[in-house]
């Protein structure tokens, strides 16, 4: 068992004001953590391996994420040593194990919302519908539909693009994707009090920029980079959950052929054993923007025939289209399945608007079709995942359980009106 003496200072870590001490114990035991006492003469802690499981069962089982204390440490001792654990890098992968499952139910509702669609052709930047924004629980805050925030409910207005009517491009929906995420994690209850409508604006990227925006405006705080996953390969499978990216033409836009399709921008669901096995090996992305090129460049040597050729032809396997293949572009499709076998392409799973959950190869292999004079290359965007949105739920977790240990919390957190009832999806 790997044995640390923690240091018994505190962090600067920046909490809200008046979290209640003993309210972190239930935040670390929520993200996993075993927390016990026993007969030992310092802290022990073993971490583990836990961005490299499944979940946080097989962690738990593999012996992952275990704390003991001495019996009968005093308080700020306890209380010391349970901040130290905040930055732990096992914390880190423990809450990337809940960020998955929030992104794939967050994924989930807005891929089966037959009214959330994608349309070049419509008034705005974003479109409401008839109705307009107001009664779908949005503000207008740029013209020409390039901005808008909640207008009352934070989860209101997320919950339009589960249930309702509403069009934009895929820039904006990975942003509502990312939302949504929180949205997940944090519940509706303390996704309406934890952030600012403002905070939660959409539109352009841009435009996002120009706002109090959580994720790439004045709110984000420290923003991280990891474009080719370099580090997210290392640590696990775990590391790459509900990351944003994007898909973009390797070559100029003069190769373009179809503008709406001149990348894809995603959220990362899911990562199989194998993938994960298969990232860590090639030492990240880098590796794939080099297959991507290979598929493309032997893509050039079959002739397309028909709409969605080389999506059905590799993505859905068509057996009468590969029934009509010549010998010679058969030796060019093993070709091409043989690339497209790594586990990669087949288990690296995202979230793209309209296109809903699908593996990274189905994407790669519609894109031969949408845009066939240039290769993609695949990269992760700059993100907060876990500075400041991870902040923002260890806030929002110790402010609730402070709310609820206080004789009166009738009035809600921190003052304000007491939410819904918690949904946490």
């Amino acid at each position: 068992m790997q044995r640390w003496a923690v240091v018994l200072l505190i962090s600067g870590w920046p909490l809200a004001a008046g979290a209640a001490q003993g309210c972190l114990q239930p935040v670390l035991e929520r993200l996993g953590w075993q927390i016990t006492e026993g007969p030992v003469t310092r802290v022990e802690i073993h971490g583990g391996e836990v961005c490299r499981r499944a979940d946080l069962e097989a962690a738990h089982a593999a012996g992952d994420l275990r704390v003991q204390l001495p019996v009968g440490s005093p308080e700020p001792v306890r209380e010391q040593t349970l901040e130290a654990l905040l930055r732990h890098p096992a914390t880190q992968c423990a809450y990337s194990i809940q960020l998955g499952q929030a992104a794939r139910r967050a994924a989930r509702a807005l891929q089966d919302n037959p009214g959330y669609r994608f349309s070049g052709l419509q008034l705005g930047w974003i479109g409401f519908g008839a109705a307009g924004a107001g009664a779908q629980g949005w503000q207008r805050t740029h013209a020409f539909g390039r901005g808008y925030r909640p207008r009352q409910r934070n989860s209101d207005a997320l919950q339009a693009f589960y249930t309702g009517r509403v069009r934009s491009e895929c820039g904006v929906g990975r942003q509502v994707a990312q939302l949504a995420t929180q949205r997940e994690l944090f519940g509706d209850a303390l996704f309406d009090t934890a952030f600012s409508a403002s905070e939660l604006s959409i539109g352009t990227f841009l435009t996002l920029q120009q706002t109090d925006s959580v994720l790439l405006g004045r709110h984000a705080g420290e923003l991280q980079g990891d474009g080719k996953g370099v580090r997210a390969a290392a640590q696990g499978r775990q590391a790459f959950m509900g990351m944003p990216g994007f898909l973009e033409h390797a070559f100029g836009r003069e190769t373009l052929d179809d503008l709406n399709n001149q990348a894809e921008n995603f959220i990362v669901v899911d990562v199989g054993a194998g993938a994960a096995d298969a990232l860590r090996a090639q030492g990240g992305l880098a590796a794939y923007d080099q297959r991507n090129a290979v598929l493309w460049e032997l893509s050039r040597q079959i002739p397309r025939r028909g709409v969605r050729f080389f999506e059905r032809l590799l993505s859905e396997r068509d057996a009468t289209l590969r029934a009509s293949l010549t010998p010679a572009e058969r030796e060019v499709v093993a070709r091409m399945d043989a690339v497209l076998g790594d586990p990669f392409y087949e288990e690296f799973l995202i979230y793209v608007h309209p296109r809903g959950i699908k593996p990274i190869g189905a994407h790669v292999a519609r894109l031969l079709d949408r845009n066939p004079r240039t290769p993609y290359v695949i990269e992760l965007a700059m993100n907060n995942l876990h500075t400041t949105l991870f902040e923002r739920w260890v806030q929002a977790q110790r402010r609730d359980c402070a709310a609820a240990r206080a004789p009166s919390s009738s009035s809600g957190l921190d003052g304000a009106v007491r939410p819904r009832p918690s949904t946490q999806r």
